[in-house]
């Protein structure tokens, strides 16, 4: 990849590089800062340290004389490093700095006196004179420049709209790839920035397929902007498109605050969460369209939750939980049982009613909105992988939440809602047929997280999820006793994943 170069017209501008570089950085990133000295390098240090520390005020102090300044206390952790009084190139080996990098991200200013002892950086700054201002030319490794390049591309895509001078900060970033961050822009609340480049979906899998598309999860933006218009014209409440460039995955929208269904002590709020399961019911009730135009050039097709998306979801378990909790793969012929017991069980969805599905209707995704009124008080978000499949998919999700620990009162409570308002309007409701699919969609999708959240730790270093499997092995639990799920019940106690208490 070629060099990158910024132009850097003025102090403010150097800032807000080092606001683009922090939003670029990851865990083991050396980030190497050369310039003549005033050229900028502690004004751009300054601003990518304040990023991450998510305070304009963050105290920075030189560490000319320290050598090395430590912020461990970060979202990411991050060494600041002056070798401009460096007397020898030995002395490197006190500061420590494979053990930062192992931690966190280290920024070496006057890399140069280190006389090539430093390991190779993943990324390069050089600070240049141009004219009556500055530039910076970047460079580094592939994947490191990737992500600055995508950085810059967003501050492109926010000075295209007018909001040259916004600040950025880190928001959160999901299970997949894709990143948010809150834009300031003068307004208050800040706007929401979503970074959702295409994902082309990984190795192929089976029939020539990716995980991504027999699962039929978005490999794109313009799945979230079909979604949230199609939700947005039938009254419910979804996050604004103040701007949108699908070609390149950059969104721009309403921010919905942070208030949700949780108290502060992060328990749940009954009444909010008896106001989204009611809202699921308004969503069921009725009928929607599989293929939206989005923009020109630009449509999208909700697919059908299918029998190969659930196998392929279930297969998890018996692919990542199954392994980890008996400490050796599972033999061909005990996954050959496996997926023939659920295909027993799937097929009692074949009548089941079908509706919009959200997908992961639950605690984080749920935002309150307390100014609003009826439906219109449950703020969503989260919902661009959408389908159309068993409507009680999204109410398994909700009683059900992977997040946060549903009483089995509340539990009771809420399908109760949920069934209460289904039968005041629609009088063919079968609630028989639609008990017997929510116990096997729980099952589903909690077989499903099991196996994503020891997959999530194994394979993609994430281990914070792993604090929600007792949870989960609880929820599953709970449901597998529903006759419609004896062969999968079957098969659970054979390979002894289930406790006696079910």
């Amino acid at each position: 990849m070629t060099a990158l170069t910024v132009q850097l017209a003025t102090t403010e501008d150097t800032e807000r590089l080092g606001q683009d570089l922090a939003l670029a950085l990851g865990k083991g990133d050396l980030l190497m800062l050369s310039g003549d000295l005033g050229a900028g390098k502690s004004t751009l240090a300054r601003g990518l340290i304040r990023t991450i520390a998510d305070d304009n005020g963050y105290e920075v102090p030189s560490p000319t004389f320290t050598i090395v300044q430590s912020y461990p206390e970060l979202r990411l952790p991050v060494s600041h490093v002056d070798l401009y009084r460096l007397s020898s190139a030995d002395e490197l080996d006190e500061l420590g700095l494979d053990e930062a990098l192992e931690d966190g991200a280290v920024l070496v200013e006057w890399p140069e006196r280190a006389q090539g002892a430093l390991p190779t950086p993943s990324l390069r700054v050089t600070l240049l004179g141009d004219g009556d201002g500055r530039k910076a030319v970047i460079d580094g490794e592939p994947a490191a420049t990737a992500r600055v390049q995508r950085s810059l591309a967003i501050r492109k895509f926010l000075r295209e709209a007018g909001f040259s001078t916004a600040e950025r900060r880190y928001l959160l970033g999901d299970a997949s790839a894709r990143g948010y961050e809150t834009i300031a822009t003068g307004d208050v609340p800040p706007l929401i920035l979503m970074n959702s480049p295409y994902n082309p979906g990984g190795p192929i899998q089976r029939g020539g397929k990716t995980y991504m598309q027999i699962a039929h999860l978005s490999q794109s933006v313009t799945a979230f902007v079909a979604i949230d218009r199609l939700l947005q014209s039938r009254g419910f409440k979804v996050p604004g498109i103040e701007l949108e460039d699908l070609e390149n995955g950059f969104l721009l929208l309403e921010n919905l605050g942070n208030e949700g269904v949780l108290d502060a002590s992060g328990e749940p709020i009954p009444e909010r969460y008896e106001a989204a399961v009611r809202l699921l019911a308004e969503v069921h009730a009725q009928s929607w369209p599989q293929d939206i135009d989005v923009a020109e050039g630009y449509s999208h097709h909700i697919q059908s939750f299918d029998r190969d998306a659930m196998m392929i979801e279930v297969e998890l378990l018996s692919d990542w939980y199954v392994p980890r909790m008996r400490g050796a793969p599972l033999e061909p012929g005990r996954k050959a049982e496996y997926v023939t017991a659920w295909d027993k069980v799937f097929s009692r969805l074949n009548n089941a009613e079908k509706s919009l599905l959200l997908r992961d209707v639950h605690s984080p995704n749920i935002l309150w909105q307390e100014k609003e009124s009826g439906i219109r008080r449950v703020g969503l978000i989260d919902f661009q992988d959408a389908m159309i499949g068993p409507s009680a998919y999204d109410v398994a999700s909700l009683v059900f939440d992977a997040r946060v620990t549903i009483a089995p009162a509340l539990q009771d409570h809420l399908l109760a809602a949920y069934l209460d308002e289904r039968r005041s309007g629609d009088m063919v409701f079968d609630e028989a047929d639609f008990r017997a699919a929510f116990a096997i969609m729980a099952a589903q999708r909690n077989a499903k997280i099991l196996g994503i959240f020891v997959r999530l730790d194994e394979r993609d270093s994430k281990p914070i999820y792993l604090k929600h499997i007792p949870r989960i092995q609880t929820y599953l639990n709970r449901v597998i006793g529903h006759p419609a799920l004896a062969p999968v019940k079957d098969w659970c106690e054979k390979a002894g994943i289930l406790s006696s208490e079910i």
